[in-house]
């Protein structure tokens, strides 16, 4: 899956608070690695995960080898939308 880095962070910027927390105990993955996945450098505390970042306008273009991160933050930006409209 191709992204590009601005609208990875926008989606990371929609999760309500402890959303990276529900992530990671989804997943089975640390807070940090679902820091990392959305932009966060801190890798000797999580690992980084399936992405790679090429050079470009808007930040450059994600490649997303792993997406269970980016659905579960989409299913729950979602859910909070839905819960507030």
């Amino acid at each position: 899956m191709h992204i590009t880095f601005s609208e990875l962070r926008q989606i990371k910027h929609k999760l309500p608070t402890g959303s990276v927390k529900t992530i990671a105990e989804l997943l089975g993955i640390s807070q940090q690695t679902v820091r990392n996945y959305f932009g966060a450098k801190k890798y000797e505390n999580g690992q980084i995960v399936g992405k790679h970042v090429q050079p470009g306008p808007k930040g450059g273009y994600v490649t997303l080898d792993r997406t269970d991160i980016l659905e579960a933050a989409k299913k729950i930006i979602a859910l909070e939308y839905h819960a507030v409209a």
